[in-house]
């Protein structure tokens, strides 16, 4: 019996029958973050159909019915309310009830619940990577006790082919960060970046509470995360199986159809008020020509998703952070398809925010190669790092530097014996080292790798580098120019091209067409 019918089995044999009694959905537990103000935090759950039900928080009482309609196969319908505003962090304790037939009152509760920032990570393997596997995990483990206001959860992973209302299994259930919430078992429990990203932004918050919904599954594609709209919106109209790419023995490697993910990974989260997401995926995409319009279009759906399904509560453009592909082969000559994706993950512009989607931000992750762990490094820390200064100037308007150096312009005359590129973005550069420049002046045939020749850096005079045209163009038109357009460009931390303020913070890949 495969995994998966495994998980299904324990998930339905988990199902409690209600006989008329009102519960929360499966994700709202003790010890969770709902949002704080200036939004309004939705609590919502099943019981019979068209119950009055109340909600008592802080001295406040809400009412509403209960749905005539059923939302699931056990018949329960769906009540929700949506709460006022909550400044004050909490801790507070939730209490629902509702009468039963025979006139009973059944009470529930919720309990040591904050209201924080609630962010979702999502994505593949180096987001699915947990605490344990990632350097210095002893230590970030064992300090995890020093955050009780970051809550953490995890979900299973599980598929379905239509979306449904409540999560099909969880791993880690709603908890305070401690060394076995954050630790735990290999990529079962916490995310290393969501922890990570989440640790950061608490800390430069000022203790904020903070809750980290991790909901990933390695070596899984976009085409799964995203809705069936989204997909026809990039001309991809199949469903076909799609085969997931075993990176752990323990991890499930089932077939898996087109949106199959968003139904049953994301959807159940989007009746929950959030204040943003964070994502890191595309391995599994290198190659694909389409991933700019999907990647677009699946930040898009999710954002009306979330806006649609809250009542507008959720912000119709919440921040939407990810980290670019970091490295692969340990081979420093291997072109691949990595370079293509970061600069679609970019949106073909080559860094973000940009005017293409709003309120976008990233991490530029190819300079920190990890070469016995290829795919996979360890070197998560910096991912937060540079992520959570990212999330702070974009999401939370923070006057941090966030990025490093921006081409703002390239200067090229036809015939000229040097190009000149103009930076942004940072005050100064760091100019580590001059290799990672090329040009290609073979016109259309530049879409074969080799005729690609290093173009070395001469001089630097405050935001602008000036390049040597190699002789090989000598006296021709140059057709592009392109700056560490590898999969693995660099050793670690030695790109050529650094904030000269903050000294982890790259200029992520470049590309030029004349």
């Amino acid at each position: 019996m495969n995994s998966i019918t495994v998980g299904l089995l324990l998930v339905f044999t988990l199902i409690t029958q209600c006989n008329g009694a009102p519960r929360f959905a499966n994700y709202l537990q003790d010890h969770m973050v709902l949002q704080r103000a200036p939004q309004r935090a939705v609590v919502w759950g099943f019981s019979d159909a068209s119950k009055l039900t109340t909600l008592k928080m802080n001295n406040k009482i809400y009412t509403t019915m209960s749905r005539s309609e059923p939302a699931n196969e056990q018949g329960e319908s769906i009540w929700s309310v949506t709460l006022d505003a909550v400044s004050d962090e909490g801790p507070y304790d939730i209490h629902v009830s509702q009468p039963l037939a025979n006139g009973t009152l059944v009470n529930i509760i919720l309990r040591d619940v904050l209201f924080g920032d609630v962010w979702i990570c999502s994505g593949q393997s180096n987001m699915q990577m947990t605490v344990s596997l990632i350097f210095n995990a002893t230590e970030e483990i064992a300090n995890a006790a020093k955050y009780p206001k970051i809550r953490v959860f995890t979900a299973s992973l599980l598929p379905s082919a239509v979306p449904v209302e409540e999560l099909l299994g969880i791993d880690l259930q709603w908890s305070v960060a401690s060394p076995s919430s954050v630790g735990g078992p290999d990529w079962k429990y916490m995310s290393a970046v969501c922890w990570l990203y989440g640790r950061m932004i608490h800390e430069s918050l000022g203790g904020r509470p903070i809750g980290l919904i991790a909901t990933s599954w390695g070596g899984t594609p976009i085409e799964v995360w995203m809705p069936p709209k989204a997909l026809q919106e990039c001309n991809d109209t199949t469903s076909t199986n799609v085969a997931t790419q075993s990176y752990a023995e323990t991890m499930p490697t089932a077939p898996l159809n087109n949106s199959d993910l968003f139904n049953a990974m994301i959807y159940p989260f989007t009746r929950m008020v959030i204040y943003g997401s964070i994502w890191y995926q595309g391995e599994t995409n290198a190659g694909n020509p389409t991933y700019a319009c999907k990647f677009e279009k699946m930040i898009q759906y999710w954002r009306q998703t979330w806006n649609q399904r809250t009542q507008g509560i959720t912000d119709i453009q919440f921040p939407f952070g990810f980290v670019q592909l970091s490295t692969f082969t340990n081979d420093s000559s291997v072109v691949g398809g990595f370079p293509m994706l970061r600069w679609q993950q970019t949106f073909n512009v080559g860094y973000v925010p940009n005017d293409v989607v709003p309120k976008v931000f990233m991490a530029v992750a190819l300079d920190l190669r990890d070469d016995p762990n290829n795919i996979h490094p360890r070197t998560k820390h910096d991912v937060g790092y540079r992520l959570s200064r990212a999330g702070l100037a974009v999401a939370y308007g923070q006057a941090v530097e966030f990025q490093g150096p921006i081409v703002k312009n390239v200067v090229y005359t036809a015939g000229s014996q040097t190009v000149n590129i103009v930076y942004t973005g940072v005050s100064n550069i760091e100019l580590r080292n001059p290799a990672g420049f090329e040009v290609c002046c073979q016109g259309s045939q530049c879409s074969n790798d080799a005729l690609w020749v290093p173009s070395a850096v001469t001089t630097r005079a405050g935001l602008t580098l000036t390049l040597a045209i190699p002789s090989s163009c000598s006296g021709k038109q140059l057709y592009g120019l392109r700056y560490l357009w590898r999969e693995t460009p660099c050793l670690f931390k030695e790109a050529a091209l650094y904030s000269a303020t903050d000294a982890n913070l790259p200029s992520p890949p470049y590309m030029k067409i004349f």
